[in-house]
């Protein structure tokens, strides 16, 4: 705060002329910028400021608001000179001046027209209000010191007024309309509040001035351009049925999916800008000249337009907000954000220091050497080359990132040496061609080359469309041709273009990145499942932009703070939350497999990925289907998911199921019936086909009494359940039991019932008959082969069942092995107390991780069954061995 407010004040006069001449001509505005330059012109501010609710009449408001923002801009030019005040306090207090003023002029509008009544809507029989709906930087909360403001006036619904004279609502609103512009528009002795522009509504300065939400949406859907979705972005409603307006706009600005083809509409809008510039030699305007203002923001709004609307927490109307939510989600590298801002803040500022000189809206910079001087000294440069060498280095920085941002694309079909081996693919011989780019059967590549060629839905595609498609073929099979199996990666590629030939924006977005071609290729090559995964799943070529967020071990905690986010923007939304956890739980899932198959994870590693995402998913998807429950009577349940097999022992694979249980503790009387309803939405949320496709299947078979059992259970239920009636197959299932998701008491409260089960007493011949038992149920249903390491003597259950019988068996006298480790650490376990041979363990060790690797890679290359080799063989002799040993008779090799 400066010490000498008058000498702050005469600095700041030598910096704007307009300031000089407000304050020689009104002596009381001096007195007051002097009292409160010290604190920011708030809201509160400018409602102090006059008697707002007596001046009714537009001849006594008019000179109000005009002398109220001569206050506001005063101490604003003062405040920002003399650095007491911010950007955000700067654009702000103008955003917040131009909302109060129009707020007043509307009030004062509708009143200057008694004679008409109110308007009622046709429909509903309700009073309308206009909505004046703000764009551009008064919608964003951006405007800068002399901005114009531009609107555009919306209304519900036709009808008429219920006055002495009746008009219809349009006319009644157009009348209103006009008076609300003069009000604010209209040069007086004192000036104007603000410019008004409304060029912006439909069809421009040709359309009407107003229109009802039926209009709207009709224009919207059947005449929207792509630049009109750009502009609609940052309106908001500052008056009137803000959500209303928001439901029928929303659709218009944000497509359901990730929509690529605005990088398109983006740059040919930019491109209309540069055209203008350079036309009218504007190099020198700081906003739309090169790395200017302009450019900053369609950075931050071509990812709003692309992902906005599947995150929603990307529907933001500010551009330094924007920007910094995209250096949270990783879409924008953090340093590249930070260098944004800075850029940003140093345009703005210098285009509010450019407007305070004379209070003009203008964005070039000065000619005449003293005015140079004082913009210099006003950005805190000792002059102006030295000035225009910071200036330089921002606009570069600027223009380096719209670059990189909106980069043309570097293949083009018509340059690409295999271009014409595809648009010929069915009047030519090209399996010679084929034979020499590597491939093996180069007859059957071309086969199904001429295929989609003439395919119908080849053939009806739309031109554009069928541009794009017909630049990405050459280098497709360019890519496919480098890897060992270029036959399969080919087949697998021309799958997931048939599967996206119709999505136009998925096919701009390998277009628009011709670097991820590679990486897609390399992920076709590697695995059938991936590339089946991936052709249901193409939103998820989203994931392969970026190698640094595709290849970045996951941060469970960050990642679940972004899903919270995307389902608490979905509220009240049942199928966007569906949407909202399928989408994450896809990604995450296609990272991770992208990590695999790079060789970043070992498998019990994977596992262990795997089923912290399904942790993670299951406790999102049991709050938010909590607070879907109608008549709940408490905010937080006291339910708990309990995971068993792969789930509960973290041996999560791709495509595993989930082997649940839901348990709660409650003595509500309504709590039976509550918790059965959230366990039945929650399975319906968690296996539902939705456009997304589908989150997990899960069984719930191992509840007690299985499939005729109730649901959910009480955990006193399920404690006497367990100690009285359950069979020794259930306990086996409890040694790979753990609580996933909900109340963490209640899952306290199971891990101590399953110790107590786990280390009671048992009669060790009856428990070995029960296990060897069951074993042979399942060696009916699913007889031994060696090529099925789950099933096979000696292979997966084999080992797991010794593991099982040993915690049953001993667990009272060894607690160590209730611990949910794994198999392979409870073998070691046991080989440490003498229960089994320490050879035997760490061979069965071996073989254990040998049989999960060998299953993975199969089902990451849809096989049921693997390949039977001598090391195979081996394996399993070694798992026949150790069951032998422990259950004292040799397996049955009939």
């Amino acid at each position: 705060m400066p010490a000498n407010t008058s000498a702050a004040i005469a600095r700041s006069c030598e910096f704007s002329q307009y300031l000089h001449r407000l304050l020689a001509a009104r002596p009381e505005e001096r007195s007051r910028l002097e009292q409160c330059l010290h604190h920011p012109f708030a809201i509160e501010d400018m409602q102090a400021f006059a008697d707002w609710p007596a001046l009714d009449a537009p001849e006594a408001l008019a000179p109000a608001l005009r002398r109220l923002r001569q206050a506001v801009m005063a101490r604003l030019i003062c405040r920002d000179l003399e650095g007491l005040a911010s950007l955000d306090e700067v654009v702000s207090t103008v955003s917040l001046l131009a909302e109060f003023a129009v707020r007043q002029a509307l009030a004062c509008a509708a009143a200057s027209l008694p004679q008409y009544g109110q308007p009622i809507g046709e429909d509903s029989g309700e009073p309308q209000q206009l909505i004046v709906v703000g764009m551009g930087k008064l919608g964003g909360g951006e405007l800068n010191a002399s901005s114009d403001i531009d609107l555009i006036f919306i209304y519900p619904e036709g009808g008429e007024t219920d006055g002495a004279r009746k008009i219809s609502n349009h006319e009644y609103f157009t009348q209103v309309g006009k008076r609300l512009i003069a009000l604010l528009n209209d040069a007086t002795a004192d000036g104007q509040v603000f410019r008004v522009d409304m060029r912006l509504r439909p069809y421009g300065d040709s359309g009407p001035l107003v229109m009802s939400f039926a209009a709207l949406e009709n224009y919207l859907l059947s005449q929207g351009r792509e630049w009109e979705r750009y502009a609609w972005i940052k309106a908001k409603a500052i008056t009137g049925d803000a959500e209303g307006l928001a439901q029928l706009v929303r659709p218009f600005v944000y497509r359901k999916y990730l929509d690529y083809n605005a990088y398109g509409a983006m740059r040919e809008l930019h491109a209309q800008i540069r055209r203008e510039v350079a036309r009218r030699d504007m190099a020198d305007n700081i906003k739309l000249g090169p790395g200017g203002i302009r450019e900053a923001e369609f950075i931050a709004q071509v990812f709003q337009l692309i992902r906005g609307g599947r995150d929603r927490t990307l529907q933001l109307r500010g551009t330094r907000a924007t920007l910094d939510r995209l250096a949270a989600l990783r879409l924008l590298e953090p340093a590249a954000v930070a260098e944004l801002q800075e850029a940003y803040a140093f345009l703005r500022n210098l285009e509010h220091r450019l407007q305070y000189l004379d209070d003009q809206q203008t964005q070039t910079l000065p000619e005449a050497p003293e005015t140079r001087q004082k913009i210099a000294a006003s950005m805190g440069h000792a002059d102006w080359p030295a000035f225009m060498a910071a200036l330089d280095e921002i606009r570069r920085k600027v223009s380096r990132h719209f670059e990189q941002v909106f980069i043309l694309p570097s293949e083009d079909s018509a340059d690409h040496p295999l271009s014409e081996l595809w648009l010929d693919v069915a009047e030519q011989n090209p399996e010679a061609r084929l034979a020499g780019l590597g491939y093996a059967d180069p007859a059957s590549a071309a086969r199904q080359l001429t295929g989609l060629a003439q395919s119908q839905r080849y053939l009806q595609m739309p031109l554009a469309g069928r541009k794009k498609l017909d630049a990405l073929m050459p280098a497709l099979i360019e890519v496919a041709a480098r890897f060992p199996n270029a036959d399969d990666t080919l087949s697998r590629i021309i799958g997931l273009m048939e599967a996206i030939s119709r999505r136009a924006s998925y096919l701009a977005l390998l277009t628009e990145y011709p670097q991820t071609l590679q990486r897609l290729a390399s992920l076709y090559s590697s695995s059938a499942w991936v590339s089946a995964y991936l052709s249901r799943h193409p939103i998820l070529l989203d994931e392969l932009l970026d190698a640094r967020v595709l290849y970045a071990a996951p941060e469970w905690p960050q990642l679940s703070a972004q899903l919270e986010a995307q389902l608490a923007h979905a509220d009240g939304d049942v199928e966007a939350k569906m949407d909202a956890l399928r989408h994450f739980q896809h990604a995450q899932t296609f990272r991770l497999v992208a990590q695999d198959l790079a060789g970043m994870w070992t498998l019990e590693a994977l596992s262990d990925e795997l089923s912290r995402l399904a942790d993670l998913v299951l406790d999102a998807a049991l709050r938010h289907a909590w607070r879907d429950i109608p008549s709940r009577h408490c905010e937080t349940p006291r339910f708990a998911v309990i995971g068993y097999g792969k789930l509960g022992g973290k041996e999560l694979g791709y495509a595993s199921d989930l082997d649940i249980i839901f348990l709660y503790d409650d003595e509500h009387p309504d709590a039976p019936e509550l918790y059965s309803r959230l366990a039945r939405k929650l399975s319906t949320w968690l296996t539902s086909a939705t456009a997304a496709g589908v989150l997990y299947d899960i069984d719930l078979r191992l509840r007690p009494n299985g499939a005729s059992g109730l649901l959910v259970s009480s955990i006193s239920a399920f404690r006497q359940y367990q100690e009285n009636q359950a069979w020794a197959w259930e306990h086996q299932a409890l040694t790979r039991a753990r609580f996933v998701a909900g109340d963490a008491g209640i899952g306290a409260q199971f891990e101590a019932e399953r110790h107590a089960i786990l280390t009671l007493e048992r009669d060790l011949a009856k428990l070995r008959g029960e296990v060897l038992a069951m074993r042979q149920r399942m060696l009916d249903s699913h007889p031994a082969h060696d090529g099925d390491v789950k099933n096979a003597r000696g292979g997966i259950i084999d080992i797991e069942f010794i593991v099982q019988y040993l915690i049953l068996a001993h667990a009272k006298s060894l607690p160590a092995l209730t611990g949910n480790t794994g198999n392979i650490a409870l073998l070691a376990v046991a080989a440490d107390a003498g229960l089994i041979d320490p050879q035997l363990a760490e061979d069965a060790r071996a073989a254990y991780r040998l049989y999960r690797r060998l299953q993975h890679a199969a089902r990451l290359n849809d096989k049921k069954t693997v390949d039977v080799d001598e090391p195979l063989r081996v394996a399993y002799a070694r798992g026949r061995e150790l069951w032998r040993q422990v259950f004292e008779q040799a397996l049955d090799f009939s």
